[in-house]
């Protein structure tokens, strides 16, 4: 049965399981659906009616932990055990599981959880990419990387990408280099979001939410980046209360790049520590809000969410 179940937020693994089936099916007509946007039929019709431009095709659809409505997974499961061996099907989430008549409808060998890696593996990553590119960097230039890219191998790999063509090539590579150019070269992510909701700039924030959105980014992918950012946040603020700020305490919390602790700086001086277990709350909150029937109005719910966390911190900054 060619139908697949890849989950887990570790983006980059999973692009490269998608690939492998991808070139199982190298003449497919290719179609990608979201689930928040596309019906349940239209993906049925899709792998069940034959093409007219090819002999087979392949279906991704995105944010499968979507589709939950009985009628809709019943439909699914059905096409699934009726599509030829010309048709594959591969549904996609962040998260680690799907309604259970979906997961009990793909073969167990087909069905992958590709879980974040740990901080040592994501090193060990970074430095085996730039080996094979011929290029050596050191601890620190790795933990710069690490504290400035967001936190799975797909945007490791953007990144890195980027990099090899802008790093000097006659001398020794410093952090400086690292920071200087991923600071001027940063796409919308969770960490420009964090930095705009730091500095209290509520119109660039929801300007950043919606460029993610809009660019397929899921909403739970951004709660999770803001829920790392403001976890990070509580630990800053410990630092402070204990009045030990030296480099090598901010190293250990991934605080030592200039630019990402001007950003924790400012968000220290409007959040105390009662104010980040509010955004906490709240991320929580609107993860179960974005999962429930009314996920449909996922902007709307999102621009709610940046507004109460920017006014999280009004009541008592520091």
């Amino acid at each position: 049965m060619n139908a697949y179940i890849f989950l887990g937020s570790e983006l980059g693994k999973k692009q490269e399981a998608v690939d492998t089936v991808r070139k199982n099916f190298p003449t497919a007509e290719e179609f990608t659906y979201y689930a928040f946007e596309t019906p349940a039929n239209v993906i049925a019709d899709t792998l069940l009616n034959q093409s007219l431009f090819a002999d087979t095709r392949l279906v991704i659809v995105k944010n499968a932990e979507l589709i939950k409505k009985d009628d809709d997974i019943k439909l699914i499961i059905s096409s699934v055990k009726s599509m030829g061996k010309n048709s594959a099907l591969i549904l996609l989430s962040d998260e680690n599981r799907l309604a259970a008549g979906l997961d009990d409808a793909v073969p167990k060998a087909n069905k992958q959880i590709f879980y974040e890696l740990f901080e040592r593996e994501k090193a060990e990553w970074i430095r085996s990419f730039f080996k094979n590119e011929g290029i050596n960097i050191d601890k620190d230039c790795v933990d710069t990387i690490l504290e400035m890219v967001e936190n799975n191998t797909a945007a490791l790999k953007l990144e890195c990408s980027r990099l090899i063509h802008f790093l000097p090539k006659d001398r020794r590579i410093k952090p400086e280099d690292i920071e200087e150019w991923l600071s001027h070269n940063r796409e919308e992510s969770a960490a420009t979001l964090f930095s705009r909701i730091a500095a209290a700039d509520l119109s660039k924030a929801l300007e950043s939410t919606a460029s993610m959105l809009a660019a397929k980014e899921s909403a739970q992918g951004i709660l999770a980046g803001l829920a790392r950012n403001f976890r990070k946040l509580g630990d800053y603020l410990a630092l402070l209360e204990t009045g030990n700020t030296s480099f090598p305490e901010l190293k250990k919390i991934g605080l030592s790049v200039p630019k990402i602790k001007d950003d924790f700086s400012a968000a220290a001086h409007r959040y105390n520590a009662e104010a980040v277990e509010i955004c906490l709350a709240l991320t929580a909150e609107y993860d179960t809000l974005l999962r429930s029937p009314v996920a449909a109005l996922e902007n709307i719910l999102m621009d709610r969410y940046i507004l109460a966390l920017v006014k999280a911190a009004e009541p008592s900054p520091r």
